[in-house]
């Protein structure tokens, strides 16, 4: 009997938790391994359909930055870069468009679905869902460089986002945006889903990553940072690259009043169930 009560010892571990969050939103930013890798798409899917049975809805926002780069190869236009952010063009943009919503947010909606969730995709552009403004880059010394048609949110239309979450759908949203004169821009999916989790208050924001969390100066995984502790490291330069929206993400979340935001290892399986569910908790949690 010991495995069948290990077991439920296991649902009993879950059920303050579930108690805890049921009927509130938690946004998801999805991408890395979690999106890459086939072993885990699965995973990913059945976590949503479980939170979506005990009554905690999700919002997922997605990335696809090597898939849209993969892409680019193959028509022979070289993917550029300045200060992390893709160069875009209006060839790059069409491009881009092309591979979030066209490709990416319908393999996940068809997965969820397919497991038996109900789920709907979303561009930033359907119900003037995300309203964005040019994003210029800004060197170290000041100076700013006008990178083409990348975005940053102006506003988001969460009563859209609501009105899915009242039927029962979870919401897959495509990080693009649309501008005041109908133009479209690239958003940082990170970016995105922090100003999606501030404009729903939601009890949390879950970043999917390729690494355990935020590690510090020691090269030892923090569990619990606050924000200015976040700030100090950024300032050092302790986190940096890939890692630095991804924080920026959860402090404006924070600033909205979400509760909680954390960065996780994607790369484990029902990364988000253990995070959630569990006293231990994976990864770095960000807090006020």
């Amino acid at each position: 009997m010991t495995e069948p009560v290990r077991r439920v010892d296991v649902l009993l571990e879950a059920l303050p938790y579930i108690r805890e969050f049921r009927g509130k939103s938690v946004v998801i930013k999805y991408g890395g391994a979690a999106m890459e890798h086939a072993d885990l798409k699965e995973p990913f899917a059945l976590d949503v359909i479980l939170l979506q049975l005990v009554g905690i809805q999700s919002i997922i926002v997605h990335g696809g930055g090597p898939q849209i780069g993969a892409l680019m190869k193959r028509l022979g236009k070289e993917p550029k870069f300045v200060g992390g952010m893709r160069v875009t063009d209006a060839e790059t943009v069409e491009i881009v468009e092309m591979v979030l919503v066209g490709k990416i947010n319908k393999e996940i909606v068809g997965l969820i679905n397919h497991h038996g969730g109900r789920a709907v995709g979303l561009s930033g552009k359907d119900g003037n869902l995300l309203r964005a403004r040019k994003r210029l880059h800004r060197t170290p010394e000041g100076e700013a460089i006008d990178i083409g048609l990348v975005g940053e949110v102006e506003t988001v239309n969460g009563e859209l986002i609501r009105l899915l979450e009242d039927r029962g759908f979870v919401p897959v949203i495509a990080p693009v945006g649309v501008g005041a004169r109908g133009e479209t821009y690239n958003i940082n999916a990170d970016l995105v889903a922090g100003e999606v989790a501030a404009a729903l208050g939601a009890e949390k924001l879950i970043h999917l990553t390729d690494v355990q969390g935020i590690k510090g100066n020691d090269g030892r995984l923090i569990s619990t940072l606050s924000r200015k502790e976040a700030e100090r490291l950024m300032q050092a330069g302790v986190i940096d690259g890939g890692m630095l929206p991804k924080v920026e993400s959860s402090l404006r979340a924070l600033e909205g009043g979400t509760a909680k935001a954390h960065i996780i290892d994607g790369r484990v399986p029902h990364a988000i169930l253990l995070e959630l569910f569990t006293r231990e908790g994976v990864g770095t949690e960000i807090v006020l």
